[in-house]
This record gives structure tokens, sequence and C-alpha cells, in this order.
């Protein structure tokens, strides 16, 4: 019997040093700590959500149709180009979401109908009008929502926030949570940049090329625009590349002639790393392509040599080469006199995945760090006040045995705190309202089987079979409550998001710490007065 409460004492001792040990980060007291123990010890601590630190809270809008008409156009660039190949003359224009085919003779529609099944045609004057079905169409917007929460995700993970939130809301919105962020625009640029990268080649070839000016003005670019709405060939179009002055900071435009063809896209990239050019001391985004990419790249550059090859990143220029020679290494880079932070970001999206859909933001709200503090505090008053209560009545109301179960009270916030800690878990308010919950049924069991032991001492059992027959008759009962109260707590981790998962984790956590606490730790000193007490007349209780 001995040995047995010495086990458990020893269990009790321990769990409590590493619960101190996981909580030390959160104290003053861990940058007093040597050198070797901040270094080889745990630093994890527990962070603070969105509600008590501050931070940025943003709902985009997913915009799915643009997804559809971003899909319609690939198709039919695909489908002139499969015509192309064939030697059919047919004309393919895009409208909206419609694509019309004139003329439609019958090996024009038995390419499109193998190659594309979803879409659904209709015979209009002159020719067949494709359009995707409606099953389709929304199977793309719900997989583009789908893709932009990965992809968001991805970002924010690179970006180096800590526990961010990150959940859909209704059928097309994302929300996103970072807390403690100390540059938000910076991570707002991140998140909603679509990046869709592209390799088109210029045409040089064309008399207009040789008209556009250089190095105009941003306010210039419509003019540009519109000065040669009619003069741009049939199959090309004018994009903007930027150029910065390293020494007067100041920004201007490059228009250049584009051929609409795109070669190759950013799907087929593998890695997307910052380097520095040894030349010019300058960051440069270093890309590699998979496998496919790289055959493809290698295609392009065997057919193009001597011809410029644009860089393009959502609609704009980043760098326009001559190709030297056939490259079949797999690798590119993308330069532009960028700073460090505009590569890492560059290389961010590039490698998280171009967003299938643009992003609408619809809601920006930054919660202060003043707002947390007072929070906090609330929390912690809100907190000891409960624990006083708690701890005020079971003294009151079960004397001794009360100050008994004060301990496990006292215990069971040490180990949660813990064991949140090792969880490197967020705490918001809710979390908060968890741990004072738990806080409460710290003492419930105990109360269980105090009343327990009451009702054996009332049949005339000694003290020593009264506490004996409390943890044994109660144990099935507090077991069970405590299961059901698990159970539930699963379910809103399960499908809550953001706080309600932060309440269930606490709840969770108070819920299985109350069962060590008040059948071990409890038992444990009730045997150890039974150790120190050859006979016990009485039991305050």
């Amino acid at each position: 019997m001995k040995k047995k409460i010495m086990w458990r004492l020893a269990l009790i001792a321990a769990v409590v040093v590493v619960s101190l040990v996981f909580v030390l980060p959160n104290t003053v007291l861990f940058s007093y700590m040597p050198g070797w123990w901040q270094r080889n010890m745990p630093n994890r601590g527990i962070n603070l959500g969105l509600d008590l630190q501050g931070g940025i809270h943003l709902v985009f809008e997913v915009e799915g149709e643009k997804a559809v008409e971003s899909t319609m156009e690939r198709m039919a660039q695909s489908i002139k180009s499969a015509f192309d190949s064939k030697g059919i003359k047919s004309d393919v224009k895009l409208s909206g979401l419609d694509l019309t085919v004139t003329p439609a003779p019958l090996d024009a529609r038995k390419i499109i109908e193998d190659s594309y099944p979803e879409l659904a045609s209709r015979d209009v004057q002159g020719g067949v009008a494709y359009r995707l079905k409606d099953s389709e169409i929304q199977s793309i917007k719900s997989s583009s929502v789908d893709q932009a929460l990965e992809t968001i995700r991805n970002r924010i993970d690179q970006f180096g926030v800590a526990e961010p939130v990150i959940h859909k809301q209704g059928e097309n919105e994302i929300v996103v949570q970072l807390p403690g962020i100390k540059d938000p625009a910076r991570a707002i640029q991140i998140i909603g940049k679509t990046a869709l990268l592209e390799f088109k080649m210029l045409d040089e070839e064309s008399p207009v090329a040789a008209q556009l000016p250089r190095n105009i003005m941003p306010d210039e670019q419509q003019k540009v625009l519109a000065d040669f709405a009619g003069k741009i060939p049939a199959g090309d179009e004018i994009l903007f590349g930027r150029v910065s002055d390293t020494e007067t900071g100041s920004v201007r435009l490059e228009p250049y002639l584009v051929k609409d063809q795109t070669l190759l896209t950013g799907e087929f990239l593998s890695e997307a790393n910052v380097a520095i050019d040894t030349r010019y001391n300058e960051p440069y985004v270093s890309l590699r392509f998979n496998p496919e990419g790289a055959k493809l790249f290698d295609q392009i550059t065997a057919a193009n040599v001597n011809k410029r090859l644009a860089i393009i990143l959502d609609n704009k220029v980043y760098s326009a080469p001559v190709i030297r020679e056939r490259i079949s290494g797999g690798s590119a880079q993308i330069s532009g006199n960028f700073t460090m932070d505009e590569a890492k970001d560059l290389a961010i999206v590039l490698k998280a995945g171009a967003l299938k859909a643009p992003l609408k933001m619809i809601q920006n709200v930054t919660v202060g760090p003043s707002l947390g503090k007072d929070s906090i505090q609330a929390g912690e008053r809100a907190g000891i006040i409960a624990a006083l209560a708690v701890v005020l009545f079971m003294i009151f109301y079960y004397k001794l045995s009360g100050l008994i179960a004060d301990f496990a009270l006292v215990l069971n916030i040490v180990l949660l705190v813990g064991a949140m800690a090792s969880l490197n878990a967020t705490l918001t308010l809710p979390g908060m309202a968890g741990i004072i919950l738990a806080v409460g049924m710290a003492v419930d069991s105990n109360v269980l089987m105090f009343e327990r032991m009451r009702e054996e001492l009332h049949a005339g059992k000694t003290p020593r079979a009264a506490v004996e027959g409390g943890y044994h008759k109660a144990f099935w009962t507090i077991f069970d409550s405590h299961v059901t109260t698990l159970i539930t707590a699963a379910v809103l981790f399960q499908f809550g998001t953001g706080p309600i998962k932060g309440f269930a984790v606490t709840l969770s956590l108070g819920v299985a710490i109350n069962l060590f606490t008040a059948l071990i730790g409890t038992k444990t000193v009730f045997d150890l007065i039974y150790l120190k007490k050859k006979e016990v007349r009485k039991l305050s209780i």
C-alpha cells in the first residue's frame, strides 16, 4: 500500500514539474534561465489568439465567375491550337461564356466533343455554340473556393504567422485571422495576389512593337492602350513591365507587345526560391520546373532562340530576356530590381501556387492589442474570483475534505496550463471561458465522492471504509459524465471554427485532467492521512 502511494506521489510530482517547464516560456522567469536551458528546454508556451493580442480579421470573397471565364479562355486557346495543327479553318470566338465555332464541320465538332465532354452544344447560325454545363460551372466555383483556402493556408504558413485561423464561411467566402501580425499590408498583399505565372513570346516582328513608347509614367498607361487600340495585331496584346530607378526610387512603365498564346504556366513549377545575383548583388527569384514543365520549357527555348520570352505574373511583365540558347535544365529566373522582401513575397506566392479565382476583400478589421490586454485582465479577474469562490465554498461546506478538493483544483489549473503550453495551443476569450468552466468542474467530481462518503458514514461505516466506498461507488458516475462531456467537446472541435475550437480544446483538457486530479490526486492525499494515523476515528467532511 505504502509503495503504491509513493508511486502516485512521484507521478503527481513529475507531471507538475513537466507542466511548469512548459509554462516557463510564458513567464518572465524564462529570460533569467541559463543559456543552455533556453536552448535545450521546450520553448513553446501558449499563443494568444487574435482577440487577446491583436491582429487582423479579413474576409475574402472568391470570385468563382472569373475562374469559369478563365477556364473557357483556356479551352478556346486549346481548341484554336488543335484546329491549327489539324489544318481546320474554323473561326473560334469567345463571347462571355459562349464559345462559337463557325463553320463547324464534323471533324471540328469531334475534336471539341472528344476533348471537352463537359461542354454542352447548341446549333447557331453558321456553326455551333458551346457552353459549360451547369454542373461543371458549379464544380469549378466550388473547387476554386477549396483551392483558394489551401493556397491561402500555404502562403500564410510560409509567411510565418503563428496559429492563424483560416476557414470557409458560406459558399464563397474565406475568413482569415492573423494574430500578432506586424505588417498587415504586406500580409494582405501576399494573400490576395492571384499569382498567375505565364510565359509568352514577344511579338517583335510587328511594326507596332517599334512604335510603342519607352519608359512611360504610370498615369500614361491608359493613354497608350487607347492610342494603340485599333493597331494591335490579332492574337497580340499590350502588357506593361515595371522599371524602378534604384537611385531615385522612381517607377516607370515599359510597354511590351506580347502574343496571346500562353506557352507555359506556373502550374508546372516545383520550386521557387530567392537567390542573389553576384554581378549586381540584387535578389531574384530562381524557378525550377517539374519534369513535364522542364520538357515544355526545353521545347519553347529550342524553337525560339534569339527571340524574347516574357515572364508575366498577373498580367505584369517582370522580365523579357532574350533566349540565347536552348535551355534543357528546367530552370529559369525572374529578375526585376526587387528588394529582398519583394523577392521573398514573390517566391512565397509562386511556391504556394496561383489562385484559380481572384479574391475580393469584403472585410478588413484590425484588432488593437489594447483590447486584448483589457480582455486578458477581465478574464484573469473572472478566473481568480471564480477560483476563490469555489475554494471558500468547499472549505466552508466540506471542511478538511474541502481543502483536499481545493488541492485538486490548484493541481488541475497547473496541469491544464502546462498541457496547453506543451501543445503550443492558442488561448482565446472562449478558451479562457473553458478554463474558468474547468475550475468549476475540478471540484464537481469531488462533490460526488464526498456526498457518497457522507452516505457511507451515515450508514455506520468507518472513515477509512467511507472513503474507499465513496471513491468506488462514485467512479462510474464520474467517468460517464466526463466521457459524455468529452464527446461534446470533440464534436465542437471537429465542426467548430476558431473560437469554438479554442473552447473545445480547453474543455477537453480540463475534463481529462480533472479525472486525474480527482481520482488520483485527492485519493493520494486521503491515503497519506491513513498512513500518518493508524486509526482515523473521524472524517472531517
